[in-house]
């Protein structure tokens, strides 16, 4: 990097300098009045937070978005150009239309707030399959960091930041400390060694019991250090989870043995090297051992069905380069519950025979998010449980988009048209975006070209998400024919794959469609009339693994509403 300060001592992680990106007071003034008249880039939420952490140190030793040298080493080495370690590279994509090279551009929020001034020094192109490669490890779509990328813009810019305010937070503004404010607080502890437990999750009694383990384990303080900003896809919101992470605070922690701080990250779910990353992070906020769980910031499954990363990946990843982080791993043991003593015990140490009570993440996800809390008082704090009970009901009442794709006159209107009459007759709240609905309220504007075929799926994929985030249900029938657009919308409609969104493929030969067709469309595309026409000169991409594959020659509309309906009651989304 360019004029950066120098990285703080890596075997003293409370100790060394952390970068101050804020603009001196005396300064502010001048440097807004001259941001007023700059060229300004809007900067996606992703952004925001990553601004946020360069600001106040968080990714110290980073002074600013990495610049091209910086970057490919990242990638490829997990390091800076200078050598120190730096496994995720945090980078400003913008469309080339908003890079002023040698020039001062503002940086400004989605609320269009004044955050930075940025001096671009430097603007190169990225490879997109070459940076999902290298971050995520894969090039599958179904990884959310990955179908997010293909919305990047086409150029990173990095140069030096003059920061005027940090992001504008209303929520929880006690718990939202800086580097230096949460370093300081810990040193007001004493002893010096601080575990940090990552999470995005609600905890439960077991992990409450193991991070208490952990830090009587180093004699030390805890920081309970949850996410407050990108998570995963679907994640519990992070409101409902820091209301419990403050009362398990407040009620099950001796005083003075924990602090509970919000770190407002944007995660890559980029498995074993996002947890090396967060330990770095952790160390700038004074922590030295981090509780590294099974899959750690692991995504799920790719297009296969098989997990992205191994389970323990991300342990290995950390404490291999412990010695060089000064932040030791502290592996997340598996703990059950024994009933008779009632108390909990590492798995391996319990006798054969023993009776014990479990409940794995993913039981526990379908308990507390599908049919409503009724969760064990073993498991879930009472405290906990309630808070979980007003944010989340029974999955009945819970929404879920339905997502026909086919070729023109495949027949996913009219199989629509009978699922959504179904569907109220369960008593189901249905919203239909079909071709006429999107034609004259979304698509205006939009030509047959992929960027603005592309544009309007993710325009339907927004309003379905809101409807779906609403407890509706969302009836889409729209062509769709280009893979990573369908995944984009998945990972809105249904970020956490719990089954929120069915994609229905309507596998109609071209040759019926066409034969279909009352408008004449296929055969104005036949004769060059039309460019673009998918089927014709532009290809329809099969979906790999459709929830449904329905056949339209054979089979009446009904008989394949009746066949969707079942799959949305075996997923609980019918009573």
């Amino acid at each position: 990097m360019t004029d950066s300060p120098a990285p703080a001592p890596l075997i003293a992680p409370c100790g060394g300098t952390l970068v101050d990106l804020l603009a001196p007071p005396e300064e502010r003034e001048e440097l807004r009045a001259r941001a007023g008249r700059l060229p300004s880039a809007q900067l996606s939420d992703r952004a925001v937070c990553d601004l946020e952490l360069l600001v106040t140190g968080g990714f110290s030793p980073l002074d600013r978005f990495l610049g091209r040298e910086d970057y490919a080493r990242s990638l490829e080495e997990m390091r800076l150009a200078d050598g120190a370690l730096w496994p995720i590279p945090v980078t400003l994509p913008l469309d080339p239309a908003d890079v002023h090279l040698d020039g001062e551009i503002a940086l400004r929020d989605a609320k269009n707030n004044l955050l930075a001034v940025m001096t671009v020094e430097e603007a190169y192109e990225w490879d997109r399959a070459e940076a999902a490669q290298g971050i995520c490890g894969t090039r599958d779509e179904r990884h959310p960091l990955v179908a997010e990328m293909a919305r990047w813009g086409a150029v990173n810019v990095s140069g030096r930041l003059q920061a005027l305010d940090l992001p504008l937070h209303y929520d929880f503004r006690e718990l939202r400390l800086t580097p230096a404010q949460c370093r300081e607080r810990l040193a007001a502890m004493g002893g010096g060694e601080v575990v940090a437990f990552q999470t995005r999750n609600p905890l439960h009694r077991v992990h409450e019991e193991l991070t208490k383990r952990a830090a009587d384990a180093v004699g030390g303080a805890l920081l309970l250090h949850p996410v407050v900003g990108l998570t995963k896809p679907g994640d519990v919101d992070h409101y409902t989870r820091v209301r419990t992470y403050r009362a398990l605070a407040e009620n099950y922690y001796a005083p003075g043995s924990m602090l509970l701080a919000l770190l407002p990250l944007a995660m890559r779910m980029a498995g074993p090297r996002e947890a090396l990353w967060h330990a770095l992070i952790r160390r700038n906020y004074g922590a030295n051992h981090l509780i590294v769980g099974r899959d750690h910031a692991g995504p799920g499954n790719d297009s296969s069905g098989k997990p992205f990363y191994g389970p323990y990946d991300a342990q290995e990843m950390v404490a291999a380069h412990a010695e060089e982080t000064g932040v030791k791993a502290a592996p997340f043991q598996e703990l059950v519950y024994l009933p008779d003593e009632d108390r909990y015990e590492e798995a391996h140490r319990v006798a054969p025979g023993a009776a014990t009570a479990s409940l794995s993440g993913t039981q526990a996800r379908e308990e507390h998010l599908n049919k409503g809390v009724r969760l064990p008082s073993w498991f879930t704090r009472p405290e906990v449980a309630e808070i979980l009970a007003e944010s989340y009901p029974p999955r009945h009442a819970q929404g879920v988009c339905v997502w026909f794709t086919g070729l023109s006159g495949a027949g996913k209107s009219t199989i629509a048209d009978a699922l959504t009459a179904l569907l109220m007759e369960e008593g189901r709240h249905v919203t239909v975006l079909d071709g006429d609905v999107v034609r004259t309220h979304l698509s205006k504007g939009l030509g047959f070209s992929k960027e603005d075929r592309d544009a309007n799926i993710l325009r339907i994929g927004f309003v379905a998400a809101e409807v779906v985030r609403a407890g509706g249900v969302a009836v889409c029938a729209a062509v769709s024919p280009y893979a990573a657009a369908r995944n984009a919308v998945r990972g809105m409609a249904d970020p956490d794959g719990g089954g929120a969104f069915v994609e229905v493929f309507v596998n109609t030969p071209l040759e019926v469609c066409e034969a279909r067709d009352s408008k004449g469309m296929y055969a104005k595309a036949r004769r060059g009339e039309i460019t673009g026409f998918t089927g014709i000169d532009d290809p329809y991409e099969t979906p790999a693994a459709p929830d449904l594959e329905l056949e339209t020659t054979a089979s009446s509309p009904e008989e394949n509403a009746r066949l969707i309906l079942g799959e949305l009651r075996r997923r609980g989304f019918i009573r």
